[in-house]
């Protein structure tokens, strides 16, 4: 423990945001950061508890008592070891975890001001790369076997991460033109900056991970028992995302590899089957973040197919995070205004939640710095058709209800309340999540992980589950090794 006075002595403080009429005219960072003194400050605050319940809320097991007393101390090696050892990309999670663990502490549950771990892991590993603790590794021995990886998101950078670092020769194939998944094209940049990932993926590359993009592969079980990988060219050229020439696609890859990991996320959007769906100014809401962050990194859409919300009146239907992303997006673009709608009841206001008690994650009202830019908030609102003029969308008709209980048990009944109405919008962003993928029955040496395996959930979640699914990986191969 490294002060055992502090948390009756220090407050928690956070590092707050960027004034929001400076951040809302760029799209950097808007989260700001503590001094080194203020920092140690904050990791003093651990009581390293005899009960950890930190540790048991984070699906990666992250020893925050541990590593904040490290810091606390100024060993930011020691604390980077400690953290790394169990959390792969702090650098991911220290900048867009909800931080299960600080909704878990022991602190919240006694006056609401938790351990800052979150800030504090992002911290410690910014001061890792800054020092030159980080460093590519050049004595991973390799034992023969391949192992294919389809989809470069967190689960997918996770398992290939910790089967490289066994000696597995890792190769993954990526849809898109770079690697991130979620992580480049669903999240804005004021939340996490590309370069970041980028900085990672280059340390992934030089530790002899093999990365292929704008390569679709569709894995299928074949004839004889085993697995085919079906690949197909996305963007119609055979380049990486720095531009160098990559081989052509091919088919049937699956026995060049003696395991699998699809990591492939959950693609398809949950939609809106109202009518005037069709109306031009309705979008997923990742048509509009994902072309976004592609926009910022030097690529050119026609004005045909650019997605703005210069000087429009934005609907955001869904009320989850990736609407809140929308909300900041909109911001940027110079929208006139941002409605945001929910179907469900507004949640709870203040630190605890009646039906989910500590040490559980309390689903309390939650309100983003996007939030904080300027929206409307409205719950219990239902959708029931698209208007527009020309083809193009004009409003939204909409209409006030409520939820009754079931007398026959289960999902509650939707009842209407209000009055129909209309909400002017030029753009409307569908935020409503994500249908969890299907899949087929696959050979034993096929492993299915994070979102596609268990549908849409965190990056924490897919981080752990990525490297629960290489251990998995791992233990089969070195059962069934001739």
């Amino acid at each position: 423990m490294g002060n055992p006075k502090a948390f009756l002595e220090i407050h928690r403080q956070e590092a707050g945001y960027r004034p929001i009429n400076d951040r809302i005219h760029d799209f950097g960072e808007v989260e700001q950061t503590l001094s080194v003194r203020e920092r140690k400050l904050q990791a003093s605050r651990c009581m390293d508890c005899g009960v950890p319940f930190c540790h048991w809320a984070c699906p990666l097991g992250n020893k925050a008592p541990e590593w904040n007393e490290a810091l606390y101390k100024g060993d930011w090696e020691l604390a980077y070891k400690l953290l790394s050892s169990t959390n792969p990309f702090p650098e991911f999670t220290g900048r867009i975890c909800p931080a299960l663990c600080e909704k878990a502490c022991v602190l919240n549950r006694f006056n609401h001001e938790p351990t800052t771990n979150r800030e504090d892991e992002c911290a410690i590993i910014e001061m890792a790369f800054q020092e030159g603790f980080i460093q590519p590794k050049t004595d991973i021995v390799r034992n023969g076997k391949k192992v294919a990886v389809i989809g470069a998101g967190p689960a997918g950078l996770a398992a290939a991460n910790d089967l490289n670092h066994m000696g597995y020769t890792v190769t993954v194939f990526e849809k898109n033109e770079a690697a991130g998944g979620l992580l480049r094209y669903g999240i804005p940049n004021f939340k996490l900056n590309k370069a970041v990932i980028d900085r990672r993926i280059a340390l992934l590359e030089q530790e002899g991970i093999e990365f292929k993009y704008n390569v679709e592969a569709s894995p299928s079980p074949s004839e004889g028992g085993g697995v085919e990988i079906h690949l197909s060219n996305v963007s119609g050229n055979n380049s990486d995302a720095s531009g160098n020439q990559t081989s052509p696609p091919s088919e049937g890859l699956g026995e060049a590899f003696d395991a699998i990991v699809i990591a492939s996320g959950t693609p398809t959007a949950r939609d809106l089957k109202a009518p005037g769906r069709e109306l031009k100014g309705v979008h997923y809401a990742l048509e509009l973040l994902a072309q976004q962050n592609r926009v910022l990194a030097g690529i050119e859409f026609s004005k045909d197919e650019r997605i703005s919300a210069k000087g429009k009146d934005v609907l955001v239907i869904g009320g989850g995070d990736t609407g809140s992303d929308c909300i900041g997006t909109a911001h940027r673009q110079g929208c006139k205004s941002v409605t945001q709608i929910e179907i469900m009841p507004r949640p709870v206001e203040g630190p605890e939640d009646p039906q989910n008690p500590w040490p559980n994650w309390p689903r309390t009202l939650k309100t983003t710095s996007s939030h904080e830019e300027g929206c409307t908030r409205r719950w219990n609102i239902n959708t029931l058709e698209f208007l527009g003029k020309d083809g193009k969308l004009t409003g939204v008709k909409v209409q006030e209800i409520d939820w009754k209980p079931n007398p026959e048990g289960g999902r509650p009944i939707m009842v209407e309340k209000g009055k129909p109405e209309i909400i002017k919008a030029e753009l409307c962003l569908l935020a409503m999540g994500f249908l969890k993928p299907e899949h087929p029955e696959y050979p034993k040496n096929v492993f299915v992980c994070g979102d596609s395996a268990n549908g849409a959930s965190l990056v924490v979640r897919a981080l752990a589950s990525g490297r629960q699914t290489a251990q998995k990986v791992h233990d089969f191969l070195a059962q069934n090794t001739h």
